[in-house]
């Protein structure tokens, strides 16, 4: 006899509360094994939630705007024969013992009666498991700043959903200071973005009720308010998510890291004579590979980041330690219907031009269709944002923390170069390479561009 089983939340990283955007069956629908369920949308991609198993949805747990995390219900459905063993575990079983983040300690789940918020629960457990009790088999580590037991008490800390956590830490944003909108004075991330958008301000906002970060913020004056009607017909359009989400850290990579662009051309005459060349081979052989110039390029700076590590590396909030990374991802920005996402590609200075350009063309089709993961947008260690196939001479790309460097690319042109004895046509290619000036100064760039232009103008250089 056929069982109805539960169809839950798989493992999808460290997510928590994603908002349901999409219904994809309806009840009384017969569903196959992975088929698509739900789609979530996270701070930095759109999630499908498979179906554990096959069978015939008999009802649906969650409705648009829901938030889901992992282990939560998404539907009831009837599983076909031999589909049981395939259903996850049930809700009540009790969890698994955890790790925290900061001692590595073992924390076995505590029983605890319903509260507001369940998180502060969990970070008392945390203080619990650096107990004497535990001293010796996990020493603690010194911690970098006073602690006192009470900021823990669940009265004392803000009431806000991990993903919410997250976001502030992101960008530096202590909850204490934010005051909750949501019922019970739960913090959403509307809450956090309204208390770093007054933070820029230079003062506090009637809805947050915070005080500027750092004391005073940038000192800048109040955002202009105009009733544009008064000129003429208007039409609101509200921001799609990823745009929100990603003009918050934009706001705050441009306010924190002092910028400085270097700007510099390469002559890719060849280069693009060698590119038409393999494509035209690979068009032969029916390969469906095709080979852009951004694939090149992406090499070209896996070999400049070798050659320059400090280009390669990340600063820590404090501005104090530079972590150099010994692995190369690189990743490039994707021009989606939604917004602008940065997909990675991993181990670019292990790879070969034509298998980069095909994980270029899949992962840019997974970006326009919003079917990235938060596994395909991490890990990078430098971006680069290339306009060539739409135009311009010249930009100043903002860098994408905890990066310390991002190259621009514009779009190629003829030229007249003076060879020594007259003046002949090369196809050149604007660069613009801004950095991070806390990490990297002007000569290093200039280093940095002029040995890139280099490998672009003689490829055989990355064998070097």
């Amino acid at each position: 006899m056929a069982e109805i089983k539960e169809a839950r939340v798989p493992d999808i990283g460290d997510y928590s509360d994603v908002p349901v955007i999409e219904i994809l069956v309806a009840v009384g629908d017969t569903v196959t094994k992975d088929q698509g369920l739900v789609t979530l949308e996270s701070d930095k991609a759109t999630l499908e939630v498979p179906a554990p198993f096959a069978g015939v949805v008999k009802e649906l747990k969650v409705k648009l705007g829901d938030s889901l995390s992992e282990g939560g219900v998404v539907a009831l459905i009837e599983a076909a024969d031999g589909a049981a063993s395939l259903a996850p575990a049930k809700a009540d079983a009790a969890p698994g013992p955890v790790k925290t983040a900061e001692t590595g300690a073992r924390v076995e789940p505590v029983a605890v009666a319903a509260q507001p918020d369940k998180i502060a629960q969990r970070e008392i457990a945390q203080v619990q498991a650096t107990s004497p009790a535990n001293a010796q088999a996990n020493p603690p580590r010194t911690p970098p700043v006073e602690f006192g037991a009470a900021s823990v008490l669940p009265e004392n800390v803000p009431y806000a959903s991990p993903s919410v956590r997250l976001f502030a830490r992101e960008l530096g944003v202590d909850l204490a200071q934010v005051k909750g909108s949501e019922r019970a004075g739960r913090i959403s991330k509307e809450d956090v973005q309204r208390y770093v958008k007054a933070a820029l301000a230079g003062g506090g906002s009637a809805s947050s009720g915070a005080p500027a970060a750092g004391g005073g913020g940038l000192n800048l004056l109040p955002w202009p308010k105009v009733d544009f009607s008064k000129f003429g017909e208007t039409e609101t359009q509200p921001l799609s998510r990823i745009k929100k989400i990603s003009g918050a850290n934009l706001a705050r990579n441009w306010a924190v890291i002092p910028h400085v662009t270097q700007f510099d051309q390469a002559d890719i005459t060849d280069l693009e004579a060698l590119r038409v060349q393999l494509n035209a081979e690979q068009e032969k052989a029916k390969s469906g590979i095709k080979l852009t110039m951004l694939a090149f390029l992406l090499k070209a700076s896996a070999a400049a980041l070798k050659q320059f590590p400090d280009f390669n590396a990340s600063l820590d909030a404090a501005g104090e330690n530079l972590t150099l990374k010994k692995y190369v991802h690189v990743g490039f920005a994707a021009d989606t219907p939604n917004g602008l996402v940065v997909p990675v590609i991993r181990d670019v200075d292990k790879k070969g031009v034509l298998q980069i350009a095909q994980e270029m063309g899949d992962l840019a089709k997974k970006a326009r269709d919003g079917k990235l993961g938060p596994a395909d947008m991490s890990g990078g260690c430098f971006s680069i944002s290339s306009l060539g196939g739409i135009g311009g001479t010249a930009f100043t790309p903002i860098i994408n923390a905890p990066e310390v460097a991002i190259l621009g690319v514009s779009k190629s042109s003829m030229q007249p170069v003076w060879d020594g004895k007259q003046f002949v046509p090369r196809l050149t290619l604007p660069l613009s390479l801004s950095y991070d000036h806390r990490v990297i100064d002007g000569a290093a760039a200039a280093r940095f561009t002029s040995y890139l232009a280099q490998v672009l103008a003689d490829m055989r250089r990355v064998l070097l």
